[in-house]
Order: C-alpha cells, then structure tokens, then sequence
C-alpha cells in the first residue's frame, strides 16, 4: 500500500516522560525500529504552542510514523513546557523560547540514558530556535531547521554557529510566511558551512503529501543517506 498522510508503519513506540532541571514533567513519546538497532536519532522540536504547535505536528507526526521503519531512525517528540497533545499536557507554562533550554536539555538526558546513537536536533518553526539557541550546549551531530522564522535567534547565537564544525541545514521555502531564501541567505551568511536548501512551491507547514515526502527526504539525506531512496509503499520494494 501507498505510504500517505497519517499511515503507521511498524516500530517500537513508548510513552515517555521528560523531567527538567527547574522540576517540570514533559510528556513524549520515543519511536525506534522494531528490529534492529537504530543508525541514528531524531530529537525533534515542534512548532510555537501558542499558534497551534505540538509534538504531533503534522511532519515530526508522520518522521515518528515513517522513519524507525524507512530509514532506521530513533525518533523522539515532546510537548515543551505548558504544551497540550492527545499524549498529554506537559508541566508549566509557555515562555517564549527561555526557560525551553531546560526542555531541550531534559530531551537530550533522554538520548544519553537511552544511549541512543548520533543525535540531531530537528526543528520545525519555534522548534529552529530552540535548536539555534540551545543545540551547541549539547553532544549532537548537528541541527536540521525546517521553516526557520529567526524571530528569537539573535545574531549572537546564529553567529556562534560559524565556529562550531557541526552541521546547520535549513530547509527554507520559497513561499513561507516569515523566511524566504533570499532573506535566509542573507541571514545564515554569519555561518558559512550551512546549508540552505531552497525548496521550489513550499509553503511553512508544508502541507500536502509531496511537500511531506520532500521533508523526510532531506531529514534522511542528511542523518543516513544509504537509507535513500525511501519507499514509497509498504511493505517496502
């Protein structure tokens, strides 16, 4: 069958817990291949909340649904501080991007206790902030940053990138609401290893299956190219 929209392919899910240095409890789930070991991890960070953003936002939705299978990845989503999901509410309360350090933080304590190999931080929207802001703080191969708004990343924390060897790849589209290539490149020039991937008719919430193909596409060609080319059905050919 066609793999589409919210299809579940097989792996081994959990409910997990999240427990932050300032005593708040963070609700998330973690997804791994079900038969092996994963190649790599996910750490995903989910859109602003308080536009409707959450750790079952459509795309880290459908990388938690699709990549433990397709392309032997670990995938881990949480609801930050004060965020609300069909997995829960998580403790406390929005604050704009500050106290979420320690959310970041508590996500990473979860890929050291799991020992859950080559960690990315993939962020989406207020998700890429988390990642500029906090990602350099943590033992990661480097930050994936769809839609970036760069609304709380200041120049300093952008900037700080440029002398860090780990990889920075933006998936910018050509018709999102805040960013749009040229801008970006403008913007992320303070890095000069990024890589900025222009993505011709993509939209901020890439909605649509052939948007969603492109952003796992990109995610796996990253993290575990010799995955590529993903299936498009299942079981898999």
């Amino acid at each position: 069958m066609e793999i589409r929209g919210p299809r579940l392919l097989p792996a081994r899910r959990e409910d997990i817990e999240l427990h932050t240095a300032d005593g708040l409890c963070l609700v998330g789930e973690l997804a791994v291949p079900e038969a092996k070991d994963p190649a790599a991890t996910l750490v995903t960070l989910h859109p602003l909340p308080t536009a409707g953003g959450f750790m079952d936002s459509h795309i880290l939705r459908k990388a938690a649904a699709r990549l433990p299978a397709l392309a032997d990845l670990a995938v881990l989503r949480f609801n930050t501080r004060g965020t609300a999901s069909p997995r829960g509410r998580s403790d406390g309360a929005f604050d704009g991007g500050v106290a979420e350090r320690h959310d970041v933080a508590a996500a990473m304590e979860i890929v050291r206790e799991r020992a859950l190999p080559r960690p990315w931080l993939v962020g989406w929207s207020f998700g890429t902030e988390l990642a500029l802001k906090y990602g350099r703080e943590h033992d990661i191969e480097g930050v994936i940053l769809l839609s970036p708004p760069l609304h709380r990343a200041s120049v300093a924390e952008i900037s700080a990138w440029a002398q860090d060897e780990r990889r920075v790849i933006a998936l910018v589209p050509e018709l999102d609401d805040y960013l749009r290539p040229a801008e970006a490149a403008e913007r992320f020039a303070a890095i000069p290893h990024a890589q900025l991937i222009a993505v011709e008719g993509g939209r901020h919430l890439w909605v649509g299956e052939t948007q969603t193909r492109r952003v796992l596409d990109e995610i796996v060609a990253a993290v575990n190219p010799s995955a590529l080319p993903l299936s498009r059905v299942w079981p898999a050919v």
